[in-house]
């Protein structure tokens, strides 16, 4: 996992995760640990459950069909999908399975890039940028799931080549307000950002 991943997945654990105080379900997709593990920030009242397409560290298990999550219905509190998103041919297929299976105010965190170099695993088909997550959203709706986009950001360029997208969706927008914190109300290393229900861009950047 490269560094502005790593960063970006500790705001949104300081952020929404730890603010939570009773016992939590994590489901990780794409949680095979190759560096930092994003498990290791979830605290000692969370269940934690890591998905992946192979075994090894990290996967508790493994997917016979990438696009349907072996879970029923509304069971997580949050959903953390981390540089995985460009590596499958129909992501909107796994964003309506995260839905399916997030309870009704859980939380939905995705972190893709919008832009660094080519990388299979075993394919890499897709970068992400300002207005993804809202058509993500709209397709949620579309198939008649009241979801929206809490917050998003484009994370600056740190030592590598990578700036993530950063898109934390709730599944059923009339729960919003049982997270009351942002991460762009305290961190300013990104551009076009915005915050429900705004949808203007904050450190605006057009090429």
């Amino acid at each position: 996992m490269h560094l502005t991943a790593e960063q970006n997945a500790k705001r949104f654990f300081n952020t929404y995760v730890n603010k939570k105080n009773e016992n939590i379900k994590i489901l990780e997709i794409g949680s095979y640990i190759g560096g930092f593990s994003i498990r290791s920030l979830a605290n000692e009242k969370t269940e934690y459950i890591g998905v992946d397409l192979t075994k090894g560290p990290g996967v508790d298990i493994v997917l016979e069909d990438q696009y349907v999550l072996p879970f029923e219905d509304n069971v997580f509190d949050f959903v953390i999908s981390s540089s995985c998103f460009e590596h499958s041919e129909f992501f909107w297929l796994n964003f309506l399975e995260i839905m399916r299976v997030l309870k009704s105010d859980g939380l939905f965190y995705l972190n893709a890039p919008s832009g660094g170099m080519f990388h299979r695993y075993p394919v890499d088909c897709w970068r992400f940028f300002p207005d993804s997550g809202q058509a993500l959203s709209n397709w949620g709706k579309r198939n008649n799931i009241n979801c929206d986009v809490v917050e998003q950001y484009t994370s600056d360029k740190e030592t590598d080549i990578w700036s993530d997208y950063v898109c934390i969706f709730i599944k059923d927008i009339t729960k919003i307000d049982n997270f009351n914190e942002r991460i762009i109300d305290s961190f300013n290393k990104y551009t076009n950002g915005s915050v429900y229900p705004n949808k203007n861009f904050k450190n605006s950047l057009k090429w």
